[in-house]
């Protein structure tokens, strides 16, 4: 190992390890400035027997370095994280276009956090001051969030057809809420279509490299991480939007999401999970912890029978129906009779009942999608708008009502 420091015999507080450190610079002076003399650097092979020796007891943290030319390492890089994280070791990824997917093993191997390289001004120093806090996120403002202990509602939403309305139900129902609620009451949506979700585009707003940093340390989330990683619609809406880049769907396990949904549950009054149509190991978890599943639908054959497989895959793993209400979206009007009928033998040929009959609004719902707006703020008027804000209307008096009776 070398030893960046004197002579004389001293305690190793830190180390890197790399290929080749020497293609990290940058974090060379970070730990120098960090931990002046008293760091030193292995590669990744050195690192498994210096763990080894009784002179790894007084590690503090390893800063792993790794770049997309390490992949083929990643067993030994594995190796040496799980024998830092059984000595209580604090492990730091410092990651150049590494693969999320890697990254995410590697996290769930027992590292507590990473940083993109380059490394930006002050990052190191940052992450190891929330490590030795014991935090898993740092905030400028805290007073401007949402306090904890609110136990709010949880309503998921899911399209059982592509294009059936699920995502812009869901924001729709977000921000019709949000405008509703009263001084110190708040709303949030959680885009957990991992590959293809769209909430960030129906508000405009940034898909960044922090929800994927949520997402890889559920382990060590707390309230901080989780609104570091959000964004605000018109600073009133909280988002966490999809990841920025396409993930596999079971990327977090049943107790990750639980986590996640039990963080914005303590958090907020309304929670809204925009779901993706695939069902997954964690589909049930969020079932169970929700007060209300939406299931989008539209008056065609492939919703009629995606609606029935659904059915049989829940009542096959003996879960319960009462929690799901059936919105039939792009209904018929009131004067098409013979489509309001074609609904009815929908639902009776189901054993459904539809809970909401939500009318097409035209062109006007792919505008405001387009603007990154809800219809509320688009086109107020329009008729599914209407529908949907008298449906979040009847919600939001529900909860208000549950609440008081707690009370």
């Amino acid at each position: 190992m070398s030893q960046h420091g004197s002579e004389t015999v001293q305690t190793i507080r830190a180390c890197t390890v790399s290929r080749d450190v020497q293609n990290f610079d940058l974090l060379i002076e970070d730990m120098e400035t960090e931990f002046q003399q008293d760091w030193g650097d292995l590669t990744f092979h050195e690192a498994i027997g210096f763990l080894d020796d009784p002179i790894s007891e007084d590690l503090e943290m390893l800063a792993i370095a790794l770049d997309d030319e390490d992949e083929p390492l990643i067993p030994v890089v594995r190796a040496v994280i799980e024998k830092a994280a059984a000595k209580s070791i604090r492990i730091v990824l410092i990651a150049e276009a590494l693969s999320p997917i890697v990254l995410h093993q590697l996290l769930r191997a027992g590292a507590h956090d990473f940083v993109p390289y380059p490394l930006p001004e002050n990052a190191l120093r940052d992450t190891i001051r929330r490590l030795q806090n014991g935090r898993a996120g740092q905030v400028a403002a805290s007073a401007d969030r949402p306090s904890a202990g609110r136990q709010g509602s949880i309503f998921a939403v899911q399209a059982l057809a592509g294009g059936a309305g699920g995502t812009n139900f869901a924001v729709n129902l977000a921000w019709d809420l949000c405008t509703m609620c009263k001084d110190k009451q708040s709303v949030c949506i959680l885009d957990f279509d991992f590959q293809a979700g769209s909430v960030s585009t129906y508000l405009d707003l940034a898909r960044t490299e922090k929800v994927y940093e949520l997402l890889s340390s559920t382990s060590t989330m707390d309230r901080d991480a989780f609104f570091t990683a959000m964004q605000k619609f018109q600073n009133k809406l909280h988002v966490l939007t999809a990841p920025a880049d396409m993930l596999p769907l079971d990327l977090l396990s049943p107790d990750e999401i639980e986590r996640i949904v039990a963080m914005a549950r303590d958090h907020f009054d309304f929670v809204i999970i925009d779901m993706p149509r695939t069902i997954v190991h964690w589909t049930e978890t969020v079932y169970e912890m929700s007060d209300l599943c939406f299931a989008m639908i539209e008056l065609d054959l492939r919703s009629a029978q995606n609606t029935l497989r659904l059915i049989r895959a829940l009542k096959a793993d003996g879960i319960a129906m009462d929690k799901h209400r059936f919105l039939l979206n792009r209904a018929p009007r009131f004067t098409d009779l013979g489509g309001k009928a074609r609904a009815k033998r929908l639902a009776e040929s189901l054993g459904i009942s539809i809970a909401a009959y939500i009318p097409d609004g035209g062109t006007q719902i792919r505008a405001a999608n387009d603007h990154g707006l809800p219809l509320a703020e688009y086109a107020p008027k329009n008729a599914t708008h209407k529908e949907i804000q008298k449906f979040a209307a009847a919600l939001f008096e529900t909860a208000q009502t549950s609440q008081l009776a707690a009370e």
